[in-house]
């Protein structure tokens, strides 16, 4: 299916993560597409072991259920020591951001070796089961002893990214673009996007 036999002019984003649709508003202000939030209560079963397949499956699911072309980030925090946990379990590691971040912390107490990464899948698909686009983006760093900052969301306080001496949290939203896992990601997305659309 191309793009000019669909409501190309139209994305969804994937997600019911507020923070999460904001960023993709911004990385996607510069195509000039009418981006919008799944819809409300719209609950889609991640049942995929790796990041990339839960990315494509709800970037399929909302794709359907919309007759829009959809966008999904599956993205989550993967640490060292504790075998790559909470990995895709990062949102449903526990109830809210707060008590992710203590149940984390915790489970670090003792240890030294904090590095970590985040990592960013990325699945753009159209309605009737067609996958368009995958990417993935990674950023490395290191999980603090103590939150810092009051930006982002989700563990953003708690992770220092490799060489910048900031936390997600401590960063503005440019400069988590330019270094963060979605920021990579969407940059390996964005200049295959604008050959869709100029195609269209």
């Amino acid at each position: 299916m191309s793009l000019k036999s669909c409501h190309y002019q139209t994305l969804v984003v994937a997600s019911s993560n507020p923070g999460k649709v904001e960023e993709f508003v911004d990385f996607l202000a510069p195509l000039q597409f009418q981006v919008l939030a799944q819809p409300e209560g719209m609950q889609i079963e991640e049942h995929g072991i790796t990041f990339a397949e839960n990315a494509r499956l709800k970037a399929l699911e909302v794709a359907t259920r919309t007759g829009y072309m959809a966008l999904a980030d599956d993205s989550g925090l993967c640490v060292d020591a504790l075998g790559g946990e909470p990995g895709v379990y990062s949102s449903r590691y526990a109830s809210n951001d707060q008590q992710r971040i203590e149940k984390l912390l915790t489970a670090l107490e003792g240890i030294r070796e904090r590095s970590a990464h985040f990592s960013s899948a990325l699945c753009l698909a159209m309605p009737q089961n067609e996958v368009l686009l995958e990417v993935e983006g990674i950023c490395r760093g290191v999980i603090t002893n103590v939150p810092r900052g009051d930006h982002g969301f989700g563990y953003d306080p708690i992770f220092e990214v490799l060489d910048k001496g900031l936390t997600f949290a401590e960063m503005s939203s440019e400069q988590k673009r330019a270094c963060g896992h979605r920021g990579k990601a969407f940059s390996l997305l964005e200049p295959k996007l604008k050959q869709l659309v100029m195609a269209k």
